[in-house]
């Protein structure tokens, strides 16, 4: 299974990051491969919130939708994501966020499998550079949206 984990410190508040992860209808607008993004539920609890949703990935012939369970944990400043159905056997994404100063230090963890096994030895070639131009896209987003405020 691939898995990675990466850390970079972004110029603007946790709270701004949180808000523009927990966007996902927002996605296909800057993250590479995400071709759409639907929210089905939100409910918050309190001290979390918790969705379901949509994302639509697609490159050259693999084209997938697949549903997951969001939760943001308020009190931890973290964000779980699992898969629900579609192409992955396993997902299990997590966001951690921390203020440093003016900038906050964002970790992301990633850890996923797809039931296709040919299409999940394909991915672990290119895991590592993907991983990284999605990183990089929500940092130059979070920049756009939040660094001239």
């Amino acid at each position: 299974m691939p898995s990675a984990s990466i850390k970079k410190e972004i110029p603007c508040s946790k709270e701004d990051l949180i808000k523009m992860v927990l966007d996902i209808e927002k996605y296909p607008e800057f993250v590479p491969w995400c071709l759409n993004g639907k929210i089905y539920s939100k409910n918050d609890k309190g001290d979390k919130v918790e969705i379901t949703a949509d994302l639509k990935i697609g490159k050259s012939f693999f084209n997938e939708t697949y549903k997951s369970f969001v939760i943001y944990e308020k009190s931890s400043d973290s964000i779980q994501v699992t898969n629900i159905n579609g192409p992955l056997k396993h997902l299990e994404n997590k966001w951690y966020f921390k203020e440093k100063g003016e900038n906050s230090e964002v970790n992301f963890h990633v850890d996923f499998e797809l039931k296709n096994k040919i299409l999940n030895m394909l991915m672990i070639k290119s895991f590592d550079i993907g991983l990284k131009k999605i990183a990089d896209a929500f940092e130059k987003r979070a920049v756009e949206l939040f660094k001239s405020r």
